[in-house]
């Protein structure tokens, strides 16, 4: 082949590419990112609740913050199982009964009378909500190249922090209105309205979602559904070489153990901020609810710049681990700032920094256990890291409003969340995994 001839074969391949992932972005990431809006907003909206419901159904700061964890111990025992299932009957059929699900259960927080029912309904909400983020995160692996995944992953956890950006003047806005229809007062119709979406979505993802490439007549034309499916297969290939393809191979590969602990401290950080950030806000006194939804929203804005910039730059570079360190740290060391902030608008640029940070991770995280699992192995491997690493968002809130009653300050609070990303990042710098190939252009 002439030097000619095989540059214009790499500058064909090349625009394959491009046109591939321009229309997989819009037709899978967009679409799950949507999905992924309505989830936190159904996961979140407790925390604008708790603004009214704590004293309506008679809840401690502490029972609210372990009725906020109670939601991750049905996420972490049917997370494993999720996934497996997806990996059977499809990801269209499963991802559209979770959401269905999911939405159903969140409306029936608006029914909860005391501790107990409060406890009870989180608890049932994690296991609707269990499979949903491993489910998307494998289903990505089923349709996006390693070298473009990061930044596609990142474009899906966007959704994290813009459902906040979007759900917190929604959901102060709710309580502001303060809807009475039917003897119902604001909090429960916050549930109730906030739930609907899922329910409607869930049922049309049940006729939009593509299983995989290999089954697609209608996103893709013939060339790039023949080169996406060579280009996956190849790299499918690669991995079973030098990685783990069986499912229990995830128990006996101490670096995914290791991710499970690195994910698990930042998790303590994010769930700890996004569940008690209202109230958090509310504190600083002379805010009205819709004021201390579009306060509560600022952070989250910055949390979205840093989870594309850090996963952008990966891509670019090929370098997950630093990446994954740098970030946490950075929010873990900002997070701490907050703690002793002068003012509370210091304070505000201090979170809106670590939210930078912790976020970060979210994107580019997600490349790494990929690197080295592949088949039953990726869809067991991303579900137990994700499902397990979930203690986190159990201990995060909980910690939370326990110091919160025992000391009446946030201060102490933050300091402890803080400590989780800086041991997350501390511990990341000692995985070892491959590079992936940089971008040539």
């Amino acid at each position: 082949m002439s030097v000619a001839t095989g540059t214009l074969s790499m500058d064909s391949d090349e625009s394959i590419r491009k046109s591939v992932l321009s229309k997989l972005r819009w037709r899978i990431v967009f679409y799950c990112f949507l999905l992924f809006i309505i989830n936190y907003l159904d996961r979140v909206n407790v925390g604008f609740a708790a603004l009214h419901m704590n004293k309506d159904i008679g809840l401690s700061q502490t029972a609210y913050g372990l009725g906020a964890g109670i939601f991750f111990i049905g996420y972490i025992l049917f997370e494993i199982p999720s996934n497996m299932i997806m990996r059977r009957v499809g990801p269209r059929l499963w991802i559209a009964r979770i959401m269905v699900t999911w939405g159903l259960v969140s409306g029936g927080m608006a029914f909860v009378s005391g501790e107990h029912s409060y406890y009870f309904m989180r608890l049932l909400l994690g296991f609707a909500e269990a499979g949903f983020v491993p489910g998307v995160l494998l289903y990505l692996t089923y349709w996006f190249p390693q070298r473009d995944r990061a930044k596609a992953t990142a474009g899906f956890m966007t959704a994290t922090v813009l459902s906040t950006v979007i759900g917190a003047p929604i959901s102060g806005w709710i309580l502001s209105a303060n809807p009475t229809w039917f003897g119902l007062v604001a909090w429960q119709w916050l549930f109730i309205l906030e739930a609907i979406p899922a329910v409607l979505v869930g049922i049309f993802t049940l006729f939009y979602l593509v299983d995989r490439p290999e089954q697609d007549r209608r996103w893709l034309n013939e060339t790039e559904r023949k080169w996406l499916i060579a280009e996956l297969e190849r790299e499918h290939e690669q991995i079973k070489e030098v990685g783990s393809h069986d499912f229990g191979a995830i128990f006996k590969d101490h670096r995914v153990w290791l991710l499970t602990v690195i994910y698990m401290f930042n998790a303590m950080a994010v769930y700890g901020v996004v569940l008690w950030l209202p109230q958090i806000v509310k504190s600083i006194g002379g805010l009205t609810d819709f004021q201390t939804g579009l306060v509560t929203a600022i952070p989250f804005i910055f949390a979205a710049i840093g989870l594309i910039l850090v996963a952008r730059n990966s891509d670019r570079t090929g370098e997950r681990k630093w990446h994954t360190a740098f970030a946490a740290l950075l929010g873990g060391v900002f997070l701490a700032a907050s703690a002793f902030a002068p003012t509370p608008f210091i304070g505000l640029v201090a979170i809106c920094i670590a939210a930078f940070g912790v976020w970060a991770v979210l994107g580019v995280f997600w490349s790494l256990p990929t690197q080295f699992l592949t088949g039953a192995a990726a869809a067991g491997g991303l579900a137990f890291i994700n499902g397990f690493a979930q203690i986190g968002g159990f201990a995060g809130p909980y910690l939370v409003g326990w110091i919160r009653d025992a000391t009446q300050s946030f201060t102490p609070a933050l300091l402890t969340l803080a400590a989780g990303p800086i041991i997350a990042a501390l511990l990341c710098t000692t995985i070892r995994v491959r590079k992936t190939p940089a971008r040539t252009r």
